[in-house]
């Protein structure tokens, strides 16, 4: 990386390139840093949405299935 130059003086004069950061590492890192907030942030919606929201309703169980049920447990079903 190291070019040279020659004055009028017949001085030779070494300039080093500057070095920055690979490219690549830099993608890497963005990339890295948008997934790593991604995820922070839905952790942190996720855990206001638990405090926030009421828990879900279950469906209600059908008759029939109510019946099958006690039927496996040795229960006879009412009206039978």
């Amino acid at each position: 990386m190291d070019e040279q130059f020659s004055d009028a003086a017949g001085n030779v004069n070494r300039e080093q390139a500057a070095k920055g950061l690979n490219p690549g590492l830099v993608v890497l890192l963005v990339v890295g840093g948008l997934l790593l907030l991604f995820l922070v942030g839905n952790y942190v919606l996720y855990m206001y949405a638990q405090k926030t929201l009421p828990p879900k309703k279950k469906k209600p169980v059908s008759k029939k299935k109510l019946k099958r049920e006690k039927l496996k447990q040795g229960v006879s079903a009412p009206g039978e």
